[in-house]
Formats: structure tokens, C-alpha cells, sequence
């Protein structure tokens, strides 16, 4: 089992950076965040698997920046924000698992509790 701690929400200006921190109890392998605006679905806005590359939703690619330390700490640098990046966003993990299978659409069993970006116009 694994516990995940989102921090570092909050209100902005637009145009404004905010950076997202998810503590993890024990080791990820695939760490993502995700994000839930109100009305709308859940969407996958950027994942990383260890040792590799983020992938990103093309409404944030070039804006937010996934990263991960020692393998438990996984942060969300995200500038140049817009209204419409208002959200809950969740980081969320998963155990040992293929590359292949971290992605924007993977299944991720662990979730974090959600941290609220608001950005105004």
C-alpha cells in the first residue's frame, strides 16, 4: 500500500507559477498527476516513470514539468497558468510495473487526496 500527500495548492494570478509536491510513503515506479476541473472528467496532466521522461496533456505541454527525487518525491512545476487550469489536482503512483504501462491512460491503484489550484483571470 501506498500513501501519497499532495501540497503546495492554491490561488493565482494567471500567468502565475505554483509548484505541486506528493510525498509517497514507500518507493514509485510510475508517478502521475492528474487533475479535475468542475463538470468535467478527470484528466491525466503529466506522468513520469523512474529513470525517464514526463509525458504531458498537450493542453499543459511546455507549461508544467513533472519530476521525481529519491524515487518517493514527485513535484509539478507548473508556470505561465491559466483559468482554465483550475482544478483538484491528484498526484497518483503505482508499484513495480513495465514502462510500457505509464501513461496519461494507465491504471494508477494509489491516490493522493487532492490539492485545489485555482488560477483567476
Amino acid at each position: 500500500q501506498v500513501q501519497l500527500v499532495e501540497s503546495g495548492g492554491g490561488s493565482v494570478q494567471a500567468g502565475g507559477s505554483l509548484r505541486l509536491s506528493c510525498a509517497a510513503s514507500t518507493n514509485t515506479y510510475c508517478v502521475g498527476w492528474f487533475r479535475q476541473a468542475p463538470g468535467k472528467e478527470r484528466e491525466g496532466v503529466a506522468v513520469l516513470f523512474v529513470g525517464g521522461n514526463g509525458m504531458y496533456h498537450a493542453s499543459v505541454n511546455g507549461r508544467f514539468t513533472i519530476s521525481q527525487q529519491y524515487n518517493k518525491n514527485t513535484y509539478l512545476q507548473m508556470n505561465s497558468l491559466k483559468p482554465e487550469d483550475t482544478a483538484i489536482y491528484y498526484c497518483a503512483a503505482t508499484g513495480l510495473i513495465s514502462g510500457q504501462y505509464c501513461t496519461l491512460d494507465g491504471h494508477f491503484p494509489y491516490w493522493g487526496q487532492g490539492t485545489q489550484v485555482t488560477v483567476a483571470s
